[in-house]
């Protein structure tokens, strides 16, 4: 199965330039942990909510930072018509709940660990990779 069959289409984004706070109302508005992020139409990154909290937060920076002053820069992708398995064994590796899929330099959608957990078939894959990413936060 290909991630262009299960990835979410409707994709909340945000610009470089927006604020900390205005990343965190989107989160807030659309029950989200994460919003990628553009430039003139590109990805560059993506915001998270624990970046927030680690790189703004914990350090005492105002909420009306941009954006690009604590997002995550180096990101992994994958396309459309990447398999599942293959999608699920990144996130296990690099420890990672949402994968952005980009075909070309154009953004089409987003896998998340959950999405994986949905599809019955690889409900196997999405708790190996949940468990490896969450083994090293809980220690």
């Amino acid at each position: 199965m290909k991630i262009r069959e299960i990835m979410s289409r409707d994709v909340r984004t945000i610009s470089s330039d927006a604020t900390i706070k205005d990343a965190a109302n989107i989160m807030n508005t659309m029950d989200i942990g994460s919003v990628p992020v553009l430039e003139d139409n590109k990805l560059v990154g993506i915001i998270t909510d624990r970046d927030i909290v680690l790189r703004s937060v914990a350090q005492g920076q105002d909420s009306n930072q941009k954006i690009s002053n604590v997002m995550t820069r180096d990101i992994e992708t994958v396309c459309s018509d990447t398999e599942v398995h293959e999608a699920a064994d990144i996130m296990s590796k690099k420890q990672i709940r949402r994968l952005p899929v980009v075909d070309g330099d154009s953004l089409v959608g987003i896998i998340a660990i959950g999405d994986l957990a949905v599809e019955g078939m690889y409900a196997d894959e999405a708790g190996e990779a949940l468990h490896d990413i969450s083994k090293d936060t809980l220690s």
